[in-house]
């Protein structure tokens, strides 16, 4: 199991997909099912000794599937996942056959972090288009809970690397090193054997700058180490193979008696040795096609006590994002590698120090323990969000508590929405007309003399009228612009202006000519742009896009945009279903009131509430309100439950 778990799905399946290398991938079903194996064994491990409530902290893409093994034996505990290797792009992603799993796998913790901006990105656009669950500003909704996505870039321990460098015996092993390989300017490369570090491109590219520059030949070597990884498995015995021709040609071609250009060693070094490497070195070449960090360059860097030496970083690797102060190199172009190498080795030395020690400074602040430290407080920050925003499963015992108040009560106001909460989601708008049972269900609430029934929409009031305007309850439609009591006409809560549409339509026009299958719905005081119909991944990718335009063009416009259930709605800021039902509120009497709603425009009417009315959020989302149904169908039961006698 270990081995098909560890050597086979981890590192013959995720770990080329995730680096890019496709062809190198594995699809056998029998090494997933021997990762679904091992990751129950490490989830059984866990439950052995965690209580629910406690915090797990879990690693890398050995484990994608644990946190939602976990959550579903410990539903309560704060699960914090990251991922130490980079995440790909959705359409590398998607080629793996439990694509689905692995998002829902890694899906079940509280917080999931990446060492860059570009991962998270990746990953929460595969969730969005594979799972179909969108996200806002890197925050997803999956059933009752929030999940965070971020990036947080890993340090190192700084002060260990430092004082490392500065130990006897470090200086000790730099005078015999340097006594061995005399008077040459040195190229530290330090790798695991591993394809996606690009060690035979490194090798080529040092060739070809001793052809380019023959000026350096005696007076430049490399100190090249290979740390022995999987060379018994037939792609990584093929790579050694390869860079120990490479080495061997390059060194027969260049070298002389006195000076041998590459000194490879095929195994790992003590920390002491490795300082004095990184002591000694005037360039570290650190190359990667393709890094989740690479921590090597920013050991080299906390080594420099002298604050000399250069870096040659990848741009591919994850620590580029933070040390811009390296050459930083593409490395599938030798060319710019070797120049590289010839601005590193003739950078003047004020140059050098300028360089290092912004370095320096970058990698003391945000060290390891700053990493740690950083995602605890984050996912604490998390939990602490999500309890504030968690509701209740509405639960038979706690129902008929609610009937109780309710029979008791002498006078009764009833806040009901209704896409999405009286009625489920039609791929056209139109389609939600009120069907018998609804229709009789409002009949049975509204013939009691003590209810006051409040249907608070955000449809336009036509639609709500011609379904809704032949019963005696009252209506306020687009979200609170038009209001009726029952036995009266329609009027505004406030004098609005709808100028602001001619300048904000053609925007709408344009997405809907860029998205096929949406839609724009256009109400008395606002615009709505639907996209139900539209392809899964599409349509939340243009809604983020026009949410942004939007917020943009209404900036002091005295607009708001909202982002509901499939649609984008910009409408006037004056208005909303809280200050709109706070005016029922204000003027009839309720001992009893009760909120029904089951999307982001809802929230402001629960907050509206008093503190003693019943709040019911419909949906699995978090909710400022205090009960939660699954769907409307289980709202329309238990509003039924209330009319019967």
């Amino acid at each position: 199991m270990i081995e098909d778990f560890y050597e086979g799905f981890s590192n013959d399946t995720i770990w080329p997909i995730f680096h890019y290398f496709l062809q190198y991938a594995n699809f056998d079903h029998n090494l997933y099912q021997a990762y679904v194996e091992a990751n129950k064994l490490f989830c059984d491990a866990i439950v052995e000794v965690a209580e629910d409530g406690d915090t797990i902290w879990i690693h890398d893409y050995q484990l994608l599937l644990l946190p939602r093994m976990v959550r579903k034996l410990l539903p309560n505990a704060g699960i914090g996942f990251f991922q130490h290797i980079p995440f790909p792009s959705y359409e590398v992603f998607r080629m793996m056959p439990w694509r689905k799993r692995i998002l829902r796998g890694m899906l079940g913790a509280d917080l999931i972090g990446f060492h860059t901006y570009d991962d998270m990105r990746h990953f929460l656009s595969s969730v969005s288009r594979l799972v179909g669950i969108p996200n806002s500003s890197g925050r997803i909704e999956t059933g009752n809970r929030i999940i965070e996505v971020d990036s947080f870039p890993m340090g190192i321990d700084y002060h260990k690397y430092a004082v490392a460098a500065a130990s006897p015996k470090t200086i000790d092993q730099e005078i015999k090193f340097r006594s061995s390989l005399g008077n040459q300017k040195l190229i530290v490369s330090i790798d695991r054997l591993d394809y996606s570090k690009g060690l035979p491109r490194r090798l080529r590219a040092f060739e070809m700058f001793l052809k380019k520059y023959p000026e350096f030949e005696q007076k430049v070597s490399i100190i090249m180490i290979v740390v022995p990884s999987r060379d018994n498995v037939g792609k990584y015995k093929a790579l050694k193979e390869e860079v120990d021709l490479l080495v061997g040609r390059i060194n027969g071609n260049f070298g002389m008696l006195n000076w041998t250009p590459i000194h490879y060693f095929y195994r790992s070094f003590d920390l002491e040795s490795l300082s004095a490497f990184y002591r000694m070195a005037h360039v570290a070449l650190v190359t990667p096609m393709r890094d989740g960090m690479n921590l090597v360059c920013k050991e080299y860097i906390a080594s420099k006590l002298d604050k000399t030496g250069v870096l040659i970083l990848s741009e591919m690797a994850g620590a580029s994002k933070e040390l811009s102060d390296a050459i930083l190199i593409n490395p599938n172009n030798t060319e710019q590698v070797v120049e590289a190498i010839y601005k590193a080795l003739t950078m003047p030395e004020e140059e050098q120090i300028m360089h290092i020690s912004i370095m320096q400074d970058t990698l003391k602040r945000y060290n390891i323990h700053h990493w740690v430290k950083m995602f605890m407080d984050r996912l604490h920050f998390v939990l602490e969000l999500q309890q504030s925003m968690a509701t209740k499963k509405l639960d038979e015992q706690t129902g008929k508590g609610i009937k109780e108040q309710y029979d008791l009560a002498h006078t009764r106001m009833l806040f009901l929405d209704y896409d999405g909460t009286l009625t489920g989601f039609q791929p056209e708008p139109q389609m939600a007309k009120p069907d018998k049972t609804l229709i009789q269900m409002l009949l049975n609430l509204t013939s009691d003399d003590k209810n006051r029934v409040v249907i608070i929409s955000g449809r336009d009031k036509e639609t709500l009228d011609s379904w809704l305007g032949h019963l005696p309850l009252d209506i306020i439609a687009e979200h609170g612009v038009w209001l009726k009591e029952r036995g009266t006409r329609w009027q505004t809560i406030a004098k609005l202006k709808s100028s602001w549409k001619s300048e904000f339509r053609p925007v709408l026009d344009a997405y809907v000519n860029r998205t096929p299958g949406s839609f724009i719905e256009e109400k008395d005081h606002s615009l709505v742009w639907h996209f139900r119909k539209v392809e899964t991944g599409l349509g939340e990718l243009r809604s983020r896009e026009l949410t942004s335009h939007l917020k943009y063009l209404s900036t002091g416009k005295n607009l708001q945009v909202l982002e509901g259930d499939m649609v984008v709605e910009v409408k006037n800021a004056d208005v909303n279903k809280g200050s709109a039902a706070q005016k029922w509120l204000d003027t009839f009497d309720h001992e009893f009131t009760l909120a029904l709603g089951d999307d982001w425009t809802d929230e402001d009417t629960f907050k509206a509430m008093p503190s003693d009315a019943v709040t019911i959020k419909v949906g699995n989302s978090s909710s400022v309100a205090k009960f939660n149904v699954p769907s409307f169908k289980e709202a329309r039961a238990f509003l039924k439950t209330l009319s019967d006698t």
